[in-house]
């Protein structure tokens, strides 16, 4: 429609503008004329057939000239309409890759997405999509090279491409891969949330609990998550950095380690058992014996008590009274009866020590009550009292022994 305007219009206003041009004339009482003379050569003419003329001229060249410039721009108008259908193409491929990708149509998705790539507004997200679904069929050659590509296509956008391989390298059990390229991108932008969360699970995934320790700080200060999961992983590197100090017999490392251990975890009775387990082991439970019983005071743990009654003290009266003051607050507890009876028996209160130890088999009968209360009954030439504590105690062992086999 528009083209024809183009044309039309002209062609009306030529026509309309020589019959103007004819009526203006014929009004005068001489037609006039004009002459045109070239070289040798002259032409007369009428001046209304002279102004008609030029007035066609002029539609003539108009057209013409239109005509010219339309064939002119023609092939870049058919190269223009050709990458809008390749375009247009390309979107209506990454749409369907990206719905084959969802519903798990690995390698149709990877070969319409990489097919229509070079024809896309979008092509990075073409070769992110493509690598996702290389990675779901296993293809991970595949996967690492459409992320060069992706690499090579769009630089200015290597921290998200990075993310992307971290990502996939850590769902693929790549840790050592995964790694090296968050360690990368953690050097260019150290604050960044996502460098952050994928570095401290790859740490875990890894078992490089000095790594995660390290970028603590750094979730917390960034917000990468909530302080009290922050506050979980500082109580899961610092337990699995004291066992293997522990393990490895790094009596050195464990002592350092606990040294830089934050309070609060210092107050879990099943971490603190850890470290005075290993010190007593190691012989240097007298080192210890005023901190496990501050901790004590501070938290009340079984575990820490059994422990605290097997440290060889120089001054077992000292160490006697100390359990005495925490049968105040815990006077039924059977193990702490048992350790208070143990420390007498050591100190030589042999009145103390049966009744402690009476009062502990009454709360709740176990083993070693039993056999510290038979040993002292023994001593004392009760003879038929101390086989009976024997053989109450033979009991509960093969019961607990029982209670496990059919476990």
């Amino acid at each position: 429609m528009k083209k024809i305007v183009y044309y039309l219009g002209p062609l009306l206003l030529t026509i309309a503008t020589a019959l103007l041009v004819y009526n203006a004339l014929q009004g005068f009482d001489g037609p006039g004329y004009a002459l045109l003379g070239i070289g040798n050569w002259s032409l007369e003419t009428s001046l209304v057939v002279f102004v008609i003329g030029q007035l066609i001229s002029f539609y003539v060249l108009y057209v013409f000239f239109r005509t010219v410039g339309y064939l002119i721009r023609l092939p870049g108008r058919l190269k223009a309409r050709g990458r809008n259908v390749k375009f247009n193409r390309s979107q209506e491929a990454l749409i369907a890759g990206l719905v084959d990708s969802a519903e798990g149509n690995w390698e149709r998705a990877e070969s319409i997405l990489i097919k229509h790539v070079s024809h896309s507004g979008a092509p990075l997200l073409h070769y992110l999509t493509a690598a996702r679904a290389a990675q779901s069929r296993g293809a991970f050659d595949k996967r690492d090279e459409y992320l060069k590509k992706a690499t090579d296509h769009s630089p200015d956008s290597s921290l998200l491409i990075g993310l992307t391989h971290a990502e996939l390298s850590l769902s693929g059990n790549q840790f050592e891969q995964a790694l090296e390229t968050l360690t990368r991108l953690h050097s260019i932008d150290p604050t960044h949330a996502n460098v952050l969360k994928l570095m401290h699970q790859t740490y875990q995934s890894l078992g490089d609990w000095h790594g995660l320790r390290a970028l603590l700080p750094s979730l917390h200060t960034n917000q990468v998550l909530m302080e009290n999961e922050v506050r979980e992983l500082e109580v899961q590197a610092f337990t699995q950095l004291l066992q293997q100090s522990v393990q490895t017999a790094n009596l050195a490392e464990l002592q350092s380690l606990w040294l830089e251990t934050p309070p609060f975890i210092k107050n879990i009775g099943s971490i603190a058992s850890v470290y005075f387990a290993a010190m007593i082991n190691a012989g240097l439970g007298i080192q210890i014996e005023h901190e496990l019983a501050n901790t004590l005071s501070n938290v009340w743990d079984d575990t820490l008590v059994v422990l605290y009654g097997s440290i060889e003290s120089k001054n077992i009266a000292e160490q006697l009274e100390t359990a005495e003051k925490w049968a105040y607050f815990h006077p039924e507890n059977a193990i702490l009866l048992a350790l208070m009876g143990k420390l007498a028996i050591k100190a030589g209160d042999t009145f103390k020590a049966e009744s402690y130890l009476a009062k502990s088999i009454a709360a709740e009968p176990t083993v070693q009550a039993y056999q510290l209360l038979g040993d002292l009954l023994f001593a004392q030439d009760d003879k038929d009292n101390a086989i009976a504590c024997y053989k109450n105690g033979i009991e509960i062992a093969s019961k607990e022994i029982v209670s496990q086999l059919n476990v």
